[in-house]
């Protein structure tokens, strides 16, 4: 699977980790209704760091196309409300 987060790359993230990026995805579309924005930076920031860390990053050269788009860690919580809603960014 490729993810692409905004402004820093691609990664290319084995399939067998996309459930643990769903769950954090899942629990920030939850933080971002109830309105907790402390909560919400940090469960991104985890969201962002996983995919860096279990993922191989794309040469930027490559020309690849993603399978899910990642919002940059400065995502305002004011645009968060228009990104993570509903089933958020990976889909159930």
């Amino acid at each position: 699977m490729i993810i692409r987060i905004v402004g820093e790359g691609q990664y290319e993230v084995p399939e067998s980790f996309y459930d643990e990026l769903n769950v954090i995805d899942n629990k920030i579309v939850d933080l971002v209704s109830e309105g907790n924005e402390g909560e919400y930076k940090s469960e991104l920031t985890k969201l962002i760091d996983n995919i860096k860390s279990c993922g191989n990053q794309i040469d930027a050269t490559e020309i690849v196309e993603s399978d899910v788009i990642v919002p940059p860690e400065d995502l305002t919580f004011e645009e968060a409300k228009e990104v993570f809603k509903g089933e958020g960014i990976f889909e159930d």
